[in-house]
């Protein structure tokens, strides 16, 4: 076996990025203190071509080295904007159709593996803080908690590989519906 040089890669360009049909999810960071985490987020984000990202509260915005050392780039491609209230930033998701998800371990969340995204629904996907997870506040407006099984000794994940794992989830049924 052979890697594949980046050349032989076919990635778009950040302009064609802009332009192609997106994956109905956009990711909400709710108080992400860490820009690494931040950063990875945005990788993330560009890697499934999601429609974008919604940095709230604390969370780190770019431009920021430390934001630029993980995303390498994914920042200017993939579309933010900040809210500084993440209960507003979800109140407005939901009043524009989106089906608001809260990565999360509550009461009655649904195991992430037998949850299935619905095409034509548009998902928002609530990431917590990396100490207290997602805020009461915004729990308590969200549609569904989602979580992910686990059977270790600690009871999370970082905040941006539990992102890997969930958008994983959310986009691997939805991407045959992009055009490349």
């Amino acid at each position: 076996m052979k890697k594949l040089k980046i050349t032989e890669m076919e990635r778009l360009t950040t302009e064609a990025f802009r332009r192609e049909m997106k994956l109905p999810i956009v990711v909400v960071l709710d108080d992400v203190r860490s820009m690494n985490n931040v950063g990875s987020v945005f990788r993330t984000a560009d890697a499934f071509r999601l429609e974008g990202l919604v940095l709230c509260g604390i969370t780190a915005r770019p431009p920021h080295p430390d934001i630029h050392k993980t995303a390498l780039g994914a920042e200017d491609s993939v579309e933010w904007r900040y809210a500084a209230d993440s209960v507003e930033a979800v109140r407005e998701l939901r009043a524009v159709g989106y089906e608001v998800l809260a990565l999360e371990q509550a009461h009655d969340s649904v195991s992430l593996e037998t949850f299935a995204p619905r095409p034509g629904v548009r998902y928002a996907l609530v990431l917590g803080n990396e100490v207290r997870g997602v805020r009461d506040e915004v729990m308590a407006e969200v549609t569904t908690s989602l979580e992910i099984p686990q059977h270790g000794t600690k009871h999370s994940l970082n905040v941006s590989v539990a992102a890997g794992i969930a958008l994983w989830q959310l986009a691997a049924p939805l991407l045959p519906t992009l055009s490349r």
